[in-house]
């Protein structure tokens, strides 16, 4: 039993959280099935010590009972003494000890014995307050049921008559039957654990799934998204159900949230292209405004077109969550590609950057004009958040299977914390830091979805105050 309570606790502490449904349930269901168990074990250990002693105690009231009539009927043709010893050996049973003290405290006559010396017995009963109604004493290692009460013949008191019944084999034969009623009771019990256990965990399985579900769901797959259930209670079908209903309608605000974007950013940009032209006409024509109006249009110029660029971006955005955003995938060159973004970043921030390629050229599967809109983006961002005295690397490797591409800074760098919400959208690490320096919150969002949707992966390793690296994994071109 040891061995087995250890391996239940095992078996919980690998599989069920102490906080968790499961754990509860069984915990609780157990502790009444244990309660239960023992308590019917109990109560039929019980039953059968009564029922046991009830008939032994019966034999010995219905013995006292006639043990005076026995007496004063042996007394009429003998003496009392003799009336005495014929009724004691008349009512003595193998296992029965009878005998009479007399009113001086002599023993007058007793029974042969039960199986040890009588005068042992009869001196442990002179030491103990014998009751008139049969009850179990336990002497050393006997049980007996013993009684005792005045003797009167023909109204003339004689003394007391003792009457003990040993029932020490019916008590051992009890005693092992309770013992195996409290083992069966015990492997009972096991089984149930068991079976309780493994019933509420398949019954708990369906929100297990749903869990699991709902934690992988993503704005991508609402509307494929399904949580199919068979052979579940009604409550769970219900919940089910429910849950599906909440995946169709969230599927279908996020369609009609992609679309107001899409058409927002749209319709919005035409205009503010109109806009910025005629502020940028009225900005080269404007000799005759005045310093500060001069630096009013061209800061409305350059929000102007900062809007445009975000725009255009969320237009970006919208084409690929509604899958209209395709990609040609083609043999590109990597070590040319390369050295043209480096080269005309360079021109327009006057910062240089430095190209660490392989002696090998690297070929790729990707859409040259995205890969390209990537590179720039993050190339942007390293020349953002470094200092101006400090370089930026774009360093081109080749693996088996993949090209690699780092985009390496020595720049403020990211936080562990924010490092994996950096691609989302309109997040920004500190507003104080980045909110000064020029940009959407969307470019990084962008730049990981283009390189997902050339089938390649973007992801970051930085330090702060170390710097950040941006590293661009792409499959290598396979001839056909």
């Amino acid at each position: 039993m040891r061995r087995f309570s250890t391996a239940i606790s095992h078996w919980f502490d690998r599989r069920i959280s102490p906080t968790s449904l499961q754990f509860r349930l069984t915990l609780e269901l157990i502790a009444l099935s244990v309660l239960g168990m023992s308590g019917v074990a109990l109560w039929a250990g019980w039953r059968m010590e009564q029922t046991l002693i009830s008939a032994h105690k019966q034999n010995l009231e219905y013995i006292a009972a006639r043990f005076p009539e026995q007496v004063d009927l042996y007394r009429q043709s003998d003496s009392v003494e003799m009336g005495v010893e014929q009724t004691i050996n008349q009512l003595s049973t193998p296992g029965l000890l009878i005998w009479v003290q007399g009113l001086d405290g002599q023993i007058l006559s007793r029974s042969a014995g039960i199986n040890i010396a009588s005068p042992d017995l009869i001196n442990a009963v002179s030491e103990t307050e014998v009751p008139a109604h049969p009850t179990v004493f336990h002497f050393g290692d006997r049980y007996v049921v013993l009684c005792g009460n005045p003797l009167t013949v023909s109204g003339n008191p004689l003394g007391q008559v003792y009457f003990l019944k040993d029932i020490t084999d019916d008590q051992q034969r009890l005693n092992a039957g309770i013992r195996s009623l409290i083992l069966v009771s015990a492997g009972v019990m096991a089984i149930m654990i068991v079976a309780i256990a493994k019933r509420i965990r398949r019954a708990l399985q369906p929100l297990a799934q749903m869990s699991q579900i709902a934690g992988a769901v993503s704005a991508d797959d609402l509307s494929g998204a399904k949580l199919e259930l068979h052979q579940a209670p009604d409550e769970i079908l219900g919940l089910a159900q429910a849950f599906n209903d909440m995946l169709v309608r969230l599927s279908g605000s996020w369609e009609q949230q992609r679309q107001f974007v899409g058409n927002v950013s749209h319709e919005l940009r035409t205009p503010l292209t109109v806009i910025s032209g005629y502020l940028q006409s009225l900005l080269r024509r404007g000799d005759n405004l005045s310093p500060h109006q001069q630096q009013a249009v061209a800061t409305a110029t350059a929000e102007t077109e900062r809007t445009i660029r975000m725009l255009q971006d969320l237009l970006d955005l919208a084409r690929m969550d509604s899958g209209n955003l395709h990609f040609r995938l083609t043999p590109v060159m990597l070590n040319t590609l390369v050295a043209e973004v480096a080269e005309m970043s360079q021109k327009v921030s006057n910062r240089p950057v430095h190209v660490l390629a392989t002696a090998d050229d690297v070929i790729a599967a990707a859409d040259q004009d995205r890969l390209a809109q990537v590179l720039i983006n993050l190339l942007d961002n390293a020349i953002k958040y470094s200092a101006p005295d400090q370089p930026v690397e774009l360093v081109l490797e080749q693996t088996s299977h993949q090209a690699l591409i780092h985009v390496r800074d020595r720049g403020i760098g990211i936080p562990l914390a924010h490092q994996q919400r950096v691609f989302e959208r309109f997040y920004r690490v500190d507003e104080g830091v980045t909110r000064s320096r020029d940009g959407t919150g969307l470019g990084l969002a962008i730049a990981k979805s283009l390189v997902e949707g050339m089938a390649g992966q973007l992801c970051l390793r930085s330090k702060p105050g170390e710097g950040s690296i941006f590293i661009i994994t792409l499959p290598l071109w396979k001839t056909p």
